[in-house]
């Protein structure tokens, strides 16, 4: 197996040069992960893996552990399996904060050059949930491309691709039917040899149908959009690396149904430079767009130029953010009460004579 075609590249092959372990040792990419269990790519082909004893001592969090897209060093013990020693710096990850009421982050691909953001054009088309990916996508190290499928569904297409690059800036944004269309020319230019895309959205935007195409068979399992609710079933229930016929490698991801923030208020204000650019030309410094006299945001709402869904969006996204940096602050310095209380029972135990 070529590793280039995998995304092996000057970076990695640095981080790996630079890890004396041992002349036994190769780099693999994590192609599925089960809990710390995993299906690694290699030279020597596929592999199953899990992490050596040293690797789980040194571990602090879930971060520290490998997840799909990332490049390992690997010791091959067999035909079939291999411990994995040493988790090589990531130079991307796609990251959201985890599920749940802990303050951790989840990584969801690592290692990737573009992240393909896909909503469909049904009852799934919400140009709110766009703008909290990109707060995600601002500081993951990848390009996003904004994805519109099921273009054979919407009366108007071309009206909501207006939409979305109102707010979208300079990312690209697509349109195309997954079923319908023959040409996937606009998807494939971002794909060529040893670049590596994800696809992420709700369930039943079309992510697997997509990927199937770009395969040229139907190897992920599909299903269509519940008429009922209007809401995808998950038909991809891991994160998987596939290999593409074009030598570009594609990360499928289960459908999202909560997009937990893990951002800062930079990642922020790069989603929303338009408001933060009005906001400089209200009267008051520390206007809060809701009711002064002579705010600019508020103006502009009048005026048709800003859409007041896209302001109440940004407050919410604001407050979450807060937050988020509050409970991080909160977990910081118990972390720091913890290490001082371990460093005093250490030097106290020291004390005692036996």
């Amino acid at each position: 197996m070529n590793l280039i075609q995998l995304g092996w590249n000057s970076f990695f092959q640095g981080e790996f040069d630079g890890f004396a372990g041992g002349q036994d040792l190769i780099p693999a990419r994590v192609a599925r992960q089960n809990k710390h269990n995993y299906d690694v790519l290699c030279e020597k082909g596929s592999l199953s893996a899990q992490v050596s004893g040293s690797f789980s001592f040194f571990a602090e969090s879930a971060l520290d552990y490998p997840t799909v897209g990332d490049w390992v060093v690997v010791n091959a013990i067999d035909d079939d399996k291999a411990i994995i020693h040493k988790l090589l710096p990531r130079k991307s990850s796609f990251t959201r904060k985890a599920a749940g009421i802990e303050t951790e982050a989840q990584v969801l691909a690592a290692n990737i050059d573009v992240v393909f953001v896909v909503v469909g054009l049904d009852r799934d088309f919400n140009p709110r949930r766009i703008e909290r990916y990109q707060s995600l996508i601002q500081k993951s190290g990848a390009e996003m491309v904004i994805l519109l499928n099921k273009a054979d569904l919407c009366s108007d297409p071309l009206a909501c691709v207006s939409e979305i690059e109102q707010i979208a800036g300079d990312i690209p944004v697509i349109h195309l039917s997954a079923v319908c269309d023959s040409d996937f020319s606009s998807i494939g230019r971002f794909i060529e040899t040893g670049r590596t895309v994800t696809m992420v959205g709700s369930s039943g935007t079309g992510k697997s149908t997509i990927i199937n195409r770009l395969l040229g068979e139907d190897i992920l399992p599909t299903s269509e959009t519940s008429g009922a609710v209007g809401k995808g079933r998950h038909t991809t229930t891991w994160r998987e690396l596939i290999l593409l016929p074009s030598g570009g490698v594609v990360i499928d991801t289960p459908g999202l149904r909560e997009i937990q923030l893990w951002a800062d208020e930079d990642d922020l204000l790069a989603t929303f430079d338009d408001i933060e650019d009005l906001a400089k030309q209200c009267r008051f410094r520390n206007c809060q767009h809701e009711s002064e006299p002579g705010c600019a945001v508020l103006q502009a709402i009048e005026d048709d130029k800003l859409d007041y869904g896209r302001l109440r969006n940004y407050r919410k996204m604001k407050k979450e953010i807060r937050f988020l940096e509050a409970r991080k602050a909160e977990r910081l310095l118990m972390s720091k009460a913890w290490g001082k209380e371990l460093h005093r029972f250490k030097k106290q135990k020291k004390k005692v004579k036996y």
